[in-house]
C-alpha cells in the first residue's frame, strides 16, 4: 500500500477539510505533505480509504466537543498532521519504531511549531491502542504497564487533551472501540466526554 496518487482537481483538499487558522493553510500548501493526504485504500478502520476523508471525520468529531480555543487549534492540528505520513511508514518486521508514522509526523510538524504539546501528542497519538493491544489483547499485562507508565509520563497534564483526541480519531470509521472502552473505564484523571454532547 505505498501507492500515492497524483493530485487531482477533483479533489479540493482546502473546501474539505477548511483550514482555520494561518498554520493549517500553511501546512496543507505543503506538496510533499498533500501527497499523503491522497494516500490510502478502502481497509478495515479505514472504510473511507484516503486520509484526507480520515481527517475530515476527526475535524467533525472535534467540533462536537466544548472546548477552549487554544484546545480545539491544538486538537485539529494534530488531526491534520497525524496519518498524513502513513504511505512513508516502514512495517517490516522487526519493527524500526523511529519510522512510525506519528513520529514522521512530528518531525514534519516540528518544522511548522514549537508547540510540545501538539508535537507530543501527535508522536503518540497511537500509544493508548498499543497499550491496550499488549494488556488486554496479547495479556502481556508487565510490558503494556511500563509502556502505560511511560505514556502517562509523557502526557503529564495533558492527559485529558490526549484522550479527547484518541476518542475524535477511535470514533471514525470502522474502528474498534474496545481500546477507547478500556481507556476511559482505566485511565486516572480523565473526563470521559460524550461526542453526541454539544
Amino acid at each position: 500500500m505505498k501507492e500515492t496518487r497524483a493530485e487531482s482537481p477533483a479533489v479540493n483538499l482546502e473546501l474539505i477539510l477548511q483550514p482555520e487558522t494561518s498554520l493549517e493553510r500553511l501546512i496543507l500548501k505543503d506538496k510533499p505533505f498533500r501527497r499523503g493526504l491522497l494516500w490510502g485504500v478502502p481497509r478495515y478502520g479505514h472504510p473511507e480509504g484516503e486520509v484526507y476523508k480520515h481527517i475530515r471525520d476527526v475535524f467533525d468529531n472535534i467540533d462536537r466537543l466544548t472546548i477552549d480555543q487554544l484546545s480545539r487549534e491544538r486538537l485539529r492540528l494534530v488531526a491534520l498532521v497525524h496519518d498524513s505520513f502513513k504511505h512513508k511508514e516502514n512495517k517490516r518486521r522487526p519493527r524500526d519504531w523511529a519510522q512510525h508514522h506519528g513520529v514522521l509526523a512530528r518531525d514534519f510538524l516540528a518544522n511548522y511549531t514549537d508547540d510540545e504539546v501538539a508535537l507530543k501528542i501527535t508522536e503518540i497519538h497511537d500509544e493508548a491502542y498499543y497499550v491496550w493491544r499488549l494488556k488486554v489483547l496479547y495479556k502481556r499485562e508487565a510490558e503494556g504497564r511500563q509502556r502505560l507508565i511511560k505514556l502517562l509520563e509523557q502526557l503529564g497534564e495533558y492527559r485529558q487533551l490526549f484522550y479527547l483526541f484518541f476518542k475524535c480519531d477511535t470514533c471514525t470509521g470502522d474502528k474498534i472501540q474496545s481500546p477507547l472502552k478500556w481507556f476511559e473505564n482505566n485511565i486516572p484523571g480523565i473526563e470521559v466526554v460524550d461526542l453526541q454532547l454539544r
